[in-house]
């Protein structure tokens, strides 16, 4: 089974610079340091400078519910609190075929 959330960021004016630096590392130690953790991108639209996507796909709600509970997300989450004006969250299980 596969489990995808997709993270919508509007980041506050002025913060890209240092909010970007710190999510690249986030995925980059998810991909690395999670098991379950199969797809982490990080991705934009130069039409719209102060967005960031996320598609992130796990093995399963537990191997996310594992990198929601992790060290790293955590202090990503605190550090980059006050950069962001607006998220939203989505997630989504495979439609068994």
């Amino acid at each position: 089974m596969s489990f995808a959330v997709c993270v919508t960021f509007g980041i506050k004016p002025g913060q890209m610079g240092t909010f970007l630096p710190l999510m690249l590392q986030n995925a980059r130690t998810s991909l690395a340091d999670e098991a379950g953790c199969r797809q982490f991108d990080v991705l934009s639209d130069p039409s719209r400078p102060h967005e960031v996507f996320l598609y992130e796909v796990y093995d399963d709600k537990a191997a996310f519910d594992v990198h929601l509970a992790s060290a790293h997300f955590k202090r990503f989450d605190a550090d980059v609190r006050d950069m962001i004006a607006a998220k939203s969250v989505n997630t989504y299980s495979k439609v068994a075929q």
